[in-house]
């Protein structure tokens, strides 16, 4: 678990290592004498570190005398907001790596004309620590099915899902891949169908949307649920009204896959606080909408306990797929966002501050504009609003700001409170884990 959980055979170092090579030369470039014409004052490239460390989120460098750098204000991200991360994710081999890295946009000059790392003569050594990392890990559970795990792209502001590479591997391993899509499916499958199938050229068969008892009844809006607090009681005690009052967050769920002509099928991962009256809500609602759905008790009973969704997603997967985009590439970027905006998040249309409009309008100048959008927002709803449960109607989705990752291959929008630096809570995890006289690893959980 140590292993998985904290290093994960040094890919996060590896791209953390990448990533500030980039940093590094940059700020060397301008020092030598910006022959470039980089506009210091719109550089997007930031630094990178696998810690939860808000002190960071904005820093000035260069301070000191002259041979210390040029000063200009800067911060840090979390290695997993790292766009190399995202590619690492995203690409198919090493010469693709290769040619992403040096796609990759880092700032612009004056005239708003990208600067990418090919110009700045480092995509070649990026590549090199990135050598290894681009393998991905061959773990296994404890029944002894191998698991690839590979990439770690935030799920807030990249594709959140295992890599692309992984994929192609494992679909030549076995009768079924299975593959994670993160943070509900309104951001996790979303960016799967729309941004990872159209690099990996893979169809999905069945999509498994996973809903528990507790966040249906989360999703009804009459309880108060703060992170790092135990849940309210009387969320734990049986009561199905409160879980069909919830119900149109699983709802918009199930048709968000369907949207993309793909097969949904209901996975109620129970808990042992779960009542059998609730379990039976959940498979009302998916039988309602047409969807299988299947008690899963893997957690406590391994493997057996998924017996019932291994079935159902057996049979989901023999149907006639029609899987299909959510919107073309020729689509302008305003067009996608809106497709997604409206169609997948329900709302009524996208506003966009000044900034982000004009950013916008670089990157289509810029030739940006045939990428899919990876729009960044919370995961605590399907609105940009994290206050707003089940499935909101009647508001609009706010774009503060926009980001390309060219080398990735997306460009996204970030909607709302959105950190690309976390910070560490009032009883971080760091406080817990120790390592005890035999060299044993403990506090992971």
């Amino acid at each position: 678990m140590e292993t998985l959980n904290l290093h994960l055979t040094g890919d996060m170092h590896a791209v953390t290592a990448a990533h500030n090579m980039l940093a590094a030369m940059i700020d060397n470039h301008l020092y030598q004498g910006n022959t470039l014409g980089i506009d210091q004052h719109n550089i997007t490239w930031r630094r990178v570190l696998d810690v939860n460390d808000r002190a960071l989120r904005n820093i000035v460098i260069g301070l000191g005398g002259r041979e210390d750098g040029v000063p200009r204000q800067t911060g840090f991200d979390i290695t997993a907001a790292s766009e190399v991360m995202a590619t690492l994710a995203l690409t198919s081999s090493l010469a693709d790596l290769r040619a992403r890295l040096g796609r990759i946009v880092i700032g612009y000059t004056r005239d708003k004309t990208p600067v990418t790392a090919e110009q700045l003569l480092v995509a070649g050594s990026m590549a090199v620590i990135l050598r290894d990392a681009i393998k991905p890990n061959l773990l296994q559970t404890l029944e002894n099915t191998p698991v690839l795990v590979h990439a770690g792209p935030f799920g807030n502001i990249a594709t959140g899902n295992s890599s692309v590479i992984a994929d192609l591997i494992g679909i030549h391993g076995g009768d079924f891949l299975v593959t994670e899509a993160g943070f509900g499916a309104d951001m996790g499958a979303e960016r799967f169908f729309n941004i990872k199938c159209r690099t990996s050229g893979l169809r999905p068969d069945a999509a498994v949307v996973v809903a528990t008892v507790r966040a249906l009844k989360a999703h009804s809006g009459k309880y108060k649920i703060v992170a790092g607090r135990p849940l309210p009681e009387d969320l734990l005690r049986e009561n199905p009204d409160d879980v069909a009052a919830g119900a149109a967050n699983l709802r918009k769920q199930i048709e968000n896959i369907r949207l993309h002509g793909v097969s949904p099928v209901v996975a109620i991962n129970s808990f042992p606080t779960d009542h059998p009256s609730e379990h039976q809500v959940i498979r009302d609602i998916a039988a309602e909408m047409g969807a299988r759905a299947a008690v899963c008790t893997h957690f406590a009973d391994g493997g057996r306990g998924a017996v019932e969704l291994a079935e159902a997603v057996s049979e989901a997967a023999e149907e006639p797929s029609d899987f299909h985009f959510l919107y073309p590439d020729t689509a302008s970027l305003r067009d996608k966002i809106a497709a997604v905006a409206t169609r997948v998040y329900g709302a009524d249309g996208v506003s966009y501050s000044s900034q982000a409009a004009a950013q916008l309008d670089t990157y289509e100048r810029a030739g940006f504009g045939h990428l899919p959008v990876c729009i960044a927002k919370t995961h605590l709803s399907i609105s940009s609003d994290p206050a707003l449960k089940g499935a909101p109607t009647g508001w609009t989705l706010p774009v503060r700001e926009v980001r390309a990752s060219v080398g990735a291959g997306f460009v996204y929008p970030i909607c709302g409170d959105v950190r690309t630096m976390p910070g560490l809570s009032a009883n971080p995890a760091a406080a817990r884990i120790d390592i005890d006289e035999d060299g044993v690893v403990v506090g992971l959980s």
